[in-house]
This record gives structure tokens, C-alpha cells and sequence, in this order.
């Protein structure tokens, strides 16, 4: 089924596995996808692959920290579509990064801000250059910002990156309710761990090395609070996004979406 045919997207951060899977996804439904990224060799590598399978997709070489990039490249894309649909930003974040697994009492002010100037950052950037287009295009469309549920958990170690998650899910509903007199819909979509991707799996790595346990006994850890014994996938998140993206996506409006599975430690 096409979901989204007819409908011109843009990915940023197109080159990480989650920004990567929505990609896929949107094209296998019909949309025309733009992916972007700081280096334009992934993203060609990830818009051919679209391309191979039947699908329509151009890349390009955008910072999504930087508002000259993305505003250029979103005035461009406009003018060669005449409309701007669907604007996903999957920018993250390497743990250490972040100041995660640092007690707070340790963490640099440096680290705490990290986060919340990059991850949160990012998304206000994309975010408001794509209404601004949105707006002067005429394109009622959808902006699906992404965070983790770490927002909403109880997690110690974690301050940076935790306040940028829930820094996240306030700026989706300011913007929702700024943004819905022109007909442009934002959703923010919240997920928990994504076991198969690198990076939580090289985060789990290096905290089981940490502590001295187990690579296994971390992850049952993390697991120990899914309902289902489970967590969401690429495929699912992606799938996710693409609903939202969509025409019965409009239910969802500055909601923030859980894709967990169903956690018992999520508020």
C-alpha cells in the first residue's frame, strides 16, 4: 500500500540506522525522499539502494546543526518539487557524548548541555526551516521529530540526555500549536532501546566492560522491563513514521508516540 504517494520528504541525518529505515520506508510507500547527511557518500549509498529497489530518492550534504545547510537545501528541494510533504530528523547522539553513564555530581556542564544543544538543537533547526517552507509553499505537511523514552524514565547517570528528551517532546507541542493555522502537523516519536541497532548495542558493551558483567546479563537488564520481553525495531519504527506521515497520521498531532512495546518503567 502507498501511504505516501505523491509526497516529497526530507530525511536528515539519513546516514544513522534509524533516519535510514524511515528513508526506506517512506519510498517504499510512494514519497519522493530526499536523504541528507554530513557526509554525502552514505547518503548516496542509501538513496541508490532506493533507487534499485523502485524507488525515488536524491541526496544531498547537509549539517543538521547548521541553519544555512538546511535552509538552503529545503528552498532547493521546494523549488524543484513545488511542495515540501514530510520532514523526519533521526540526528543522535554517541552516549559518551552526552555524559551518559557519568553521575551528575561528574558530568561537566559541557556534557549536560551537549545533548540539549545538539540532539534538541537539530531538531528545532529542521524543524522550523521546514514549517517556514511548509508555510510559503502552501504544503500543509507533517514534521516527525525523534527522541527516546529516557525522557519519561527514572534512569540515573543520565541528565543531558534525559532533559534534551523531554526538551524534545515540549518543543513538538509549542510547535503543533504555532504551527496548525497553516494546516502543518508535529509529532514527536519516542522511542525505547533498539536492541538490533549499533549503537545501543555498542552502548551495552562498553557499560557490561564497565561493570564487569556480562554482555548478556547487561542486556537483560535493559530487558527486564518490557512488557513484552521485547523492544520496537528499525522496521517498526520506520513503519511508525510513516503512518504518522500520513493522511490518518493527522490523529497524532502533537502527540508524542511511544514505539516501545510497552515498557513498565516508562511514566
Amino acid at each position: 500500500m502507498e501511504l505516501l504517494k505523491g509526497k516529497v520528504a526530507v530525511v536528515f541525518a539519513a546516514s544513522g540506522e534509524i533516519a535510514g529505515a524511515v528513508a526506506r520506508s517512506f519510498a517504499q510507500h510512494g514519497a519522493k525522499v530526499h536523504v541528507t547527511g554530513r557526509k554525502l557518500t552514505k547518503v548516496k549509498a542509501l538513496a541508490d539502494e532506493i533507487k534499485a529497489g523502485g524507488g525515488q530518492a536524491e541526496a544531498g550534504t547537509v549539517d543538521a546543526l547548521n541553519e544555512t545547510e538546511i535552509d538552503a537545501y529545503l528552498q532547493q528541494v521546494v523549488a524543484d518539487n513545488g511542495q515540501l510533504d514530510i520532514v523526519f530528523n533521526g540526528i543522535g547522539s554517541y552516549y559518551r557524548d552526552a555524559g551518559s553513564g557519568t553521575p551528575t555530581t561528574m558530568a561537566t556542564f559541557e556534557q549536560f548541555l551537549h545533548p540539549l544543544q545538539s540532539i534538541c538543537g537539530s531538531q528545532f533547526l529542521t524543524s522550523r526551516s521546514a514549517a517556514r517552507h511548509m508555510i510559503q509553499s502552501g504544503s500543509e505537511g507533517t514534521i516527525l521529530l525523534f527522541n527516546a523514552s529516557m525522557s519519561r524514565t527514572k534512569t540515573p547517570n543520565m541528565a543531558g540526555f534525559a532533559s534534551a528528551c523531554a526538551a524534545i517532546e515540549g518543543l513538538t507541542r509549542v510547535m503543533a500549536a504555532e504551527f496548525g493555522q497553516h494546516g502543518i502537523k508535529v509529532t514527536c516519536i519516542c522511542s525505547s532501546a533498539i536492541y538490533e541497532s549499533y549503537k545501543i548495542s555498542e552502548m551495552i558493551s562498553d557499560f557490561s566492560q564497565q561493570l564487569g558483567v556480562s554482555k548478556e546479563d547487561m542486556t537483560a537488564q535493559y530487558k527486564k522491563f518490557d512488557i513484552l520481553g521485547s523492544g520496537p525495531t528499525l522496521k517498526q519504527v520506520a513503519e511508525t513514521a510513516t503512518f504518522l506521515a500520513s493522511e490518518n497520521g493527522v490523529l497524532f498531532n502533537s502527540h508524542i508516540v511511544d514505539v516501545d512495546c510497552g515498557k513498565l518503567n516508562l511514566l
